[in-house]
């Protein structure tokens, strides 16, 4: 498959020359960083000080055909805090050719998908986050008419660069009952979902080699609301920790996510449930649970607001999807919760701002769900949703003016509890929780020329009466300087003044951008934690060091 991909790649290369109508496209992309020692947040940098994440990627597409390479570097190794699989790598990351007309759309090589809302299957790329669990194998899309859908998957999730032992193989089907039905007054689609996996159980019986999904949907818009409904069920299967098969038994899996909404002018309100027992997928059993998200399948975010401060990622929540009977961690089942968006906007001249007022409300919350466990028997048996731990809750307020069209501004206040094994990623439900108040004031002054000043300041406040409270208070504050367009430097500091050592996590920098490239090149400390995008999170280590970023794009 890899020498029929690369040799009709080359082809369409070649053909290119004495084409008019192909064109390239892609892009280059390199993240270095040079690690410095650091006493005051006891840093001490490894040998390997320059680390560097490299992609380059071309495409080019002749008529109804369109190819793709990328190749990656990791030299001399990958960024701090990601996974050791890219130390020390390089090579062909991914390839694919694609054929597409107007019934089929057919994918050999490395591709990405989505079935649904991705609870089922998700594969996607973040360079940020280190994922990259792309699918190796053949994936068609065939659509015989406007109101029905069905695509086919069939290969490997990528591991680094070679792939995963087990064998995935998936199929979607989506219809538009609005347009089947001739139905007017309300949009409907219908969804179904299967996905499956075949890993060698090495003889052991005990062990299911074969391990499906199935799932449905159902979505709707009628007038100013709109919902969805997603239910997953997974085959039983053994409970994986650390790399080992921690129970004898096998366990089913299921998730349900619920979408309700209502939208008019100046007025928005989502709110979303979802329900996890279970429920995570790997493509290696032996990888369920890693830190780094290799060889996932499904993806089930955290379903809270993504805040956009340095106070307010301080304390995050990711998802607990997973069911755990091991001794080092207090026996969880899945987890239960939801969250609801409110969004309004007053009226230009008004007493909020005369060029307009937005107002953004958020809650969510999340637990465990309540079971009760049989440790002798390793069973259990949960409610569906009862009272189990908080795991977190957030609530907050935003506030956005634009008092003039030179003057803007955002108010933001945040009250969040989090479970301390959350925020560090140890054990949940033992270490007690912590709560925190976050206040946020952004302003913006553009001048003539698109010149722009914007500064933040932020507090954070911890609810001393508790124990276990972390590090205590904090401040910061961001100010930055737009020269015009293309050139931006700005100077950030999070001070930690009531924690120990009372430390100073600065940073300074600045980007440059001409017409397809950008350029950033910053010098700081990185707060350890929680780095989270789009709702999935990965854990930085401490570290002090200057980081460079190019991006090209054609």
């Amino acid at each position: 498959m890899k020498k029929l991909i690369l040799g009709a790649f080359m082809f369409m290369g070649a053909v290119s020359f004495s084409q008019d109508n192909g064109y390239f496209f892609g892009g280059l992309e390199s993240n270095s960083q040079w690690l410095m020692p650091d006493e005051k947040i006891g840093f001490d940098a490894p040998d390997d000080r320059f680390r560097s994440n490299n992609y380059v990627q071309f495409n080019y597409s002749l008529g109804k055909f369109t190819a793709g390479i990328q190749y990656e570097a990791y030299l001399p190794t990958a960024l701090l805090g990601y996974s050791p699989t890219w130390d020390n790598q390089n090579g062909i990351g991914t390839y694919y050719l694609n054929f597409k007309n107007e019934t089929l759309d057919i994918t050999g090589g490395y591709f990405y998908e989505q079935f649904g809302n991705g609870l089922i299957l998700r594969t996607w790329e973040d360079r940020q986050l280190g994922i990259n669990n792309a699918m190796k194998g053949l994936r068609v899309k065939f659509t015989p008419t406007a109101n029905i859908g069905i695509t086919g998957v069939y290969g490997q999730i990528r591991n680094g660069f070679d792939v995963s032992e087990g064998v995935m193989q998936g199929l979607d089907a989506n219809a538009d009952l609005s347009g089947l039905l001739n139905i007017d007054a309300v949009e409907l689609s219908l969804g179904a979902s299967y996905v499956g996996r075949y890993q060698s159980n090495g003889g052991n019986d005990s062990i299911p080699a074969n391990i499906n999904a199935y799932g449905g949907r159902l979505d709707f818009v009628a007038n100013n609301f709109y919902g969805g409904i997603e239910a997953i069920t997974k085959d039983p299967d053994v409970i994986v920790t650390e790399e080992v098969v921690s129970s004898p038994q096998l366990f089913d899996g299921t998730a349900l996510q619920v979408n309700l909404g209502y939208a008019q002018k100046g007025l928005g309100i989502n709110s979303t449930f979802r329900r996890l027992e279970n429920f995570s997928f790997y493509a290696d059993r032996y990888q369920e649970g890693n830190v780094y998200n290799e060889q996932i399948v499904n993806y089930v975010p955290a379903l809270t607001k993504q805040h956009d401060y340095l106070l307010s990622n301080i304390y995050v929540y990711n998802a607990q999807p997973r069911l755990l009977f091991s001794d080092s961690e207090k026996k969880r089942a899945g987890e239960v919760g939801g969250q609801v968006d409110v969004y309004y906007s007053f009226d230009k001249e008004s007493f909020l701002g005369k060029l307009g007022t937005k107002l953004a409300g958020n809650f969510s919350y999340w637990a465990g769900l309540e079971a009760t466990f049989n440790s002798e028997e390793q069973t259990y048996d949960p409610k569906f949703i009862g009272d189990g731990p908080r795991y977190f809750r957030d609530l907050n307020i935003e506030v956005k003016n634009r008092w003039s069209s030179k003057w803007s501004s955002i108010a933001t206040f945040q009250d969040v509890i989090i479970d301390k094994g959350v925020t560090e990623g140890g054990p949940l439900g033992e270490q007690g929780d912590i709560r925190a108040q976050i206040a946020v004031i952004e302003g913006t002054r553009k001048f003539e020329g698109g010149k722009a000043l914007r500064m933040e300041l932020q507090h954070l406040w911890i609810d001393k009466r508790r124990k276990n409270v972390d590090d205590k208070n904090w401040a910061a504050g961001v100010l930055e300087y737009n020269f015009n367009s293309a050139f931006t430097l700005y100077a950030a500091d999070a001070w930690n003044y009531e924690g120990e050592g009372e430390i100073h996590y600065y940073s300074f920098g600045g980007s440059y951008t001409k017409g397809p490239a950008r350029f950033a090149l910053n010098y700081g400390r990185q707060r350890g934690g929680l780095i989270c995008v789009g709702g999935v999170c990965r854990f930085v280590p401490t570290n002090t060091g200057l980081t460079a970023n190019l991006v090209v794009t054609f």
